[in-house]
């Protein structure tokens, strides 16, 4: 019986500290995401006239891209590139 108190301890004691180490991970990834998003924001007019630049003649497709990115990611992600597949 001994042996399977020991062997119960172990695995309550390895299963709780991969939670910590887990929840660790959660928690400083979304500190550095928010400190980044706060401190290092990304102008998105640049983005946009950059983008407008490289596309060309086809000016409403790219703004549309450009518009659906901004609306889906509450302008935090931005278009850097467009390829046909």
């Amino acid at each position: 019986m001994n042996e399977l108190n020991l062997a119960l301890e172990l695995l309550g004691v390895g299963m709780i500290t991969v939670f910590v180490i887990l929840a660790l991970v959660v928690v400083i990834g979304n500190l550095i995401i928010r400190f980044v998003n706060r401190f290092i924001p990304e102008e998105v007019q640049e983005v946009v006239k950059k983008v407008e630049k490289a596309v060309g003649p086809d000016r409403k497709k790219m703004a549309a891209i450009v518009s659906a990115v901004n609306i889906v990611t509450n302008g935090k992600g931005k278009v850097t590139n467009i390829e046909k597949i």
